[in-house]
């Protein structure tokens, strides 16, 4: 039998002490059956964050999902299914705070690359037009550098909310 890959028990004791986790790992659904998409998306998440809620009952807890995640877990979009499921599961663990961060696009600041090859050529293209973007489409978009100081500010000072959309980042 393999091992568990999630079974984060070995290590327990080295994740005590923080105040919080910006949990910001995910991949893109293209291409995924739902079963490896969930195995990457919720049971890592939540096999993580259950050893941080046991280890830091104080911590507040920011996962980034996205724009269009389905809270209902019943709705056409695969990956937004799965993102609500884990949205859900994350806010009924006993964290100090839990924040769920949808961000809509992303433009890539500072260096930053993505591994997909269809994304970096898109940013490629939006990159020089993102002041526009930004002036049409406020509320859907934002960069690295706001959604990373968005992140800051709610772990010290908290969110009126637990859902935050992108404009909510934005504000923040």
């Amino acid at each position: 039998m393999l091992p568990d890959l999630f079974d984060l028990s070995a290590i327990a004791e080295q994740l005590t002490g923080y105040d919080a986790c910006f949990f910001c790992l995910g991949v893109s659904s293209a291409g995924m059956k739902e079963a490896e998409y969930t195995r990457a998306t919720y049971d890592l998440t939540l096999a993580v964050a259950r050893v941080l809620a046991r280890q830091n009952p104080r911590m507040t807890f920011l996962y980034v999902s996205g724009t269009g995640t389905d809270s209902s877990e019943r709705g056409r979009s695969m990956w937004a299914r799965v993102k609500g499921k884990t949205e859900n599961d994350l806010l009924k663990l006993p964290f100090a705070a839990a924040y769920m961060l949808r961000p809509g696009y992303i433009q890539p600041m500072h260096g930053i690359r993505s591994k997909t090859a269809i994304y970096r050529a898109l940013y490629a293209v939006i990159a020089p037009t993102y002041p526009l973007w930004k002036a049409i489409l406020g509320k859907y978009v934002t960069t690295t550098e706001d959604l990373g100081r968005a992140m800051i500010k709610i772990a010290k000072q908290g969110a009126p909310k637990h859902v935050l959309e992108n404009q909510d980042i934005n504000l923040a």
